[in-house]
This record gives structure tokens, sequence and C-alpha cells, in this order.
């Protein structure tokens, strides 16, 4: 037998194999695909992760992002070489959600959001209060792209903790994506999470909560994404794991410069944001720029995390959106 042969039947053989391992067939005509389900019944999504640059925009989608930026304050802000680096970095998306802000100064995000637009760019930003049980507080931020995105700022809060369950309340915003008829746009709340990474086990069992709160604000918008770092993996998300069809981007890709640990995410119910486009990765800024990591530290001990999502309400053009308040 030809060895040229011999080895495109064993990659036929394995390619066979690994379909009937991981998929489930549905039906026969058409045939569809369902990711196999483990014995405890969790199962995966399909999901294109990459570690590489988020690819070019096409107009038919935009890209969310979540990103820790490590102690982002006046020390960091006086290192003008990280600043072009984080500036480069927030141009990829059209939304960026930011964790751990530390400082007091009302000119910190002005002044990066300034930095960011002189590539002819036109970014804005809303920030929250300065949230934490200690001495050490830190704000949340949505950074995004007044070309592709517009923002409720009526419909902008920060979760109420009655019962102190989370060290740092998630901030919320309501976004819709400009381009298509406003009817059309795909709607969205997005909630910016960082849970304290000593009780991130009992934080992650109320963001199930924080999940229910937000889709009932009464805004009536379906679509709630919750974004940030959640210092566990997908494995380890408590009750969260109890909301229906619950979908996450990251799935063992390590998110922290390092490259040992997996904190970052994106999660919604896949039956609701059914405009995921099932792409999304992890900005390996190291890679990117050619960075010692000693260097990329600088930057942050985590990278941005992204995931791509359609323009359109429900993924389609002939569905329509919730308008849960008039948008400025």
């Amino acid at each position: 037998m030809p060895k040229r042969f011999l080895v495109l039947l064993m990659a036929a053989l394995f390619g066979g194999w690994y379909v009937f391992e991981k998929f489930e067939i549905d039906g026969l005509n058409p045939i569809q695909f369902h990711q196999r389900r483990t014995a405890d019944g969790e199962s995966d999504p399909v999901t294109q992760v990459s570690t590489a640059a988020p690819p070019a925009r096409t107009g038919e989608t935009i890209r969310i992002a979540t990103f820790n930026i490590q102690a982002f304050g006046d020390r960091k802000a006086s290192k003008p070489h990280v600043m072009e680096y984080l500036a480069n970095i927030v141009r990829r998306f059209d939304i960026v959600a930011i964790q751990e802000i530390r400082t007091k100064s009302p000119d910190h995000m002005p002044r990066f959001v300034d930095l960011i637009n002189r590539a002819g760019r036109h970014y804005d930003y809303i920030i929250g209060e300065r949230l934490g049980r200690t001495s050490s507080k830190e704000q949340y931020a949505f950074v995004f792209d007044r070309q592709t995105i517009e923002i409720d700022r009526n419909a902008v809060y920060t979760v109420y903790d009655r019962d102190d369950m989370l060290h740092r309340e998630p901030f919320v915003a309501w976004f819709r994506v400009r381009g298509p008829p406003p009817s059309e746009s795909f709607t969205f709340k997005l909630v910016n999470i960082h849970t304290d990474p000593d009780e991130a086990a009992e934080e992650l069992d109320a963001m199930d909560d924080v999940y229910y709160a937000v889709a009932n604000d009464q805004s009536g918008e379906d679509d709630v994404i919750l974004a940030g770092d959640f210092n566990v993996n997908y494995r380890q998300i408590g009750q969260l794991a109890g909301v229906a069809d619950i979908s996450w981007v990251i799935a063992g890709q390590e998110t922290n410069t390092r490259k040992n640990k997996s904190y970052d995410n994106i999660f919604f119910s896949g039956r609701a944001t059914t405009e995921f486009m099932g792409r999304g990765g992890v900005m390996d800024f190291m890679r990117e720029f050619n960075l010692s990591q000693e260097k990329a530290l600088e930057i942050s001990d985590h990278m941005p995390v992204w995931a791509e999502f359609s323009v359109y309400e429900g993924g389609h053009p002939d569905r329509f959106a919730a308008q849960p308040g008039r948008v400025r």
C-alpha cells in the first residue's frame, strides 16, 4: 500500500472517530451536530477560540472584550509606552469592559480615551463608582467605539447587593449596535465583574442571582452578557452553571500573561443570546507586540478575552430588538 495513501486513510479514520466521539448526530434531513455531554450532563460550547490578534472587522459583527488592566492607575499612566500598548489593544474591539481601575484622578479615563482617539477613532467611556470593602478601591469602566456602539446612559447602574455578598458589585450598561435600522440592531446588557480572589467560590454562587437581577430589571432586554475577571475557570462557576443554556467563550485557554491560569471569561445564555457567532479568543499581546514576559507584565498580568456577535438582533436582519429606553 503506498505510503501517501496510508497516511490519508489514517487521517480519515481519525477524523471520523473524532466526530463520533465528540458529537451526536441529530436527524438525517438535514444532519445537525450537537456536542456530546459528559456523564454529569456537562458540555462545552462549540467555539472557535484563537490566541491570535482579532480579525479585521467585517461590518456584520461586533467584538466585545473584557480586560483586567492590573492596577490601572497613576503609576501605569506615567509610562507612555505602556499606555500606547493599552490604547492599541482597545482599538481592536468595539466595547471593552475594564476592571481594576485604581486612581482618584478624575482625568485618568478621559486622558486614556483621548490617547485612543489620537489614531482618528471615536471612542467614549462610562465609569462606575469606587468599590471595595477596604481602603484599596477599584472602579469598572466600559470603553466603546461610538461609530459602532451607542449607550443608554439612563440605563447604567451598579448592582444592588443588599446582603454584601460581593466585594465589588457588578457594573451594568445597556448598549445597541449602530448600523442596522434601530429596530433590527442587536441590543444587550453588559455586566462588568471582578470577583475577589479570596472569595471567588462564594461570589460565583451569587452570579446566577446577578444574572437574573439584570435580566429582570424591567428593561425588557433578554440579552445579558457577563464579562470580567472571575478568578476561576469555566468548570468552577458554581451556581452560575444553573442559568439555562449558560455558555462561555473560554474553555481551557490560559488568560493571564504568565499563561498558567484561566480567570477571565464571557458568559451568556445560549438560548437568549443567539447573536453569538461562535468566535472568540484571548488576545496574546505578548506575542502580538513581540514582548518579553517582563515587558508584557508592565501592561497587565491579564490578557484581553473577546467574543464576536452579530450586529442584528437574533443574528438575522429580519428579527427585531427590544428597545428598553431612549438612547442618547
